[in-house]
Order: C-alpha cells, then sequence, then structure tokens
C-alpha cells in the first residue's frame, strides 16, 4: 500500500501543479506532511533546500528523495514515474492525436509556421546568454570561448558534452 500512497503523493501534484515543479511543490508538501504525515514541515523544507541545491528538475529530485526515505529503491522509482508520469500521459495522447492527422495540410502549415518562432525564441535566448557571458567574464574570454565552442563543435564535431564539461573546467580554472 505504501508504494500506491508514494505513487498518488506525487502524480496528483503533478497533475494539477500547472507550471512545473516549482507550482507542484506547495501540493507535494500538502500530501508528505498534511495528508501522509511522512515529515514534519522543517523536514520538508530541508528537502526542498536539498532538492535547489542539486541541478536537474526539483519536482523528480524530491519525488526521489521522498519515495527512497518512504519505500526504498522501489519507492523512489514509484515516486519519480508519478511525477513525470502526467507529461508522459499527455505527451503519448498529443504524439497519437499528431500521427493521426500527420498528413493533413492544417497540421503540415502549422508545423512549419512555428519553426520560425522557434528559432527566433533560440536566437533571442543564445543572444542573452551572450551579453551575459560578455558582462560577467569580459569581452577577451567571452570571444575565445565562443571560438572555441564555434571550433570544437561545429568543425572538429566534438559531442556537445565534452565543449560544455571543458568550458565549465576553463571557467573554474581561469575565471
Amino acid at each position: 500500500m505504501i508504494y500506491w500512497h508514494i505513487f498518488l503523493a506525487f502524480f496528483i501534484p503533478g497533475i494539477l501543479g500547472y507550471g512545473g515543479g516549482p507550482a507542484s511543490i506547495p501540493l507535494v508538501e500538502n500530501e508528505v506532511v498534511d495528508r501522509y504525515g511522512w515529515m514534519s514541515t522543517e523536514e520538508f523544507s530541508e528537502v526542498l533546500a536539498l532538492g535547489n541545491a542539486l541541478p536537474g528538475p526539483i519536482a523528480t529530485k524530491m519525488a526521489g528523495y521522498i519515495g527512497y526515505a518512504q519505500g526504498g529503491w522501489i519507492g523512489a522509482i514509484v515516486g519519480i514515474f508519478a511525477t513525470v508520469a502526467p507529461s508522459l500521459i499527455l505527451m503519448i495522447i498529443l504524439l497519437k492525436v499528431l500521427m493521426k492527422y500527420k498528413d493533413s495540410e492544417k497540421v503540415k502549415r502549422m508545423t512549419i509556421t512555428v519553426r520560425p518562432a522557434i528559432a527566433v525564441l533560440l536566437g533571442v535566448m543564445a543572444f542573452q546568454f551572450f551579453v551575459s557571458s560578455y558582462e560577467g567574464a569580459g569581452v577577451l574570454q567571452t570571444i575565445l570561448l565562443v571560438a572555441a565552442s564555434y571550433l570544437f563543435l561545429v568543425r572538429m564535431r566534438i559531442h556537445p558534452a565534452f565543449v560544455i564539461a571543458g568550458a565549465l573546467l576553463y571557467g573554474g580554472i581561469f575565471l
């Protein structure tokens, strides 16, 4: 029964928490602290602080930790699955609808229309990253990192994860 409770404690906030992990935190707190009594408010706030300190989505980290604390490894898996299940279900449904109408002219026009908007959004984001890098690291460091990234990614075709790791290492040593 504990696994079912873990599932419900994270699935319900996943469905009702419009806006992602941060929006569902109060709902998770209600389930974990008030409904099931697995933690006190202080313990929950410590788990929240720990989850915020680590990279990645907050909801899945909290679900894994709380699920593990209540049900071991299986509890962690159930909690993480329950957190991503609402998005997974909706994506499967949307994919089925898209596959059903993929040959429709309206769908084709819709996807063609969305592409430029996505390109602009990515360009704006890249420009904002460039500006914040310029302000934080200086012009010389920014130009050096942009040129090295271009060289490694485009010319030498090195995997982006290695380029990111190299940039982190460079920043840790020289900045």
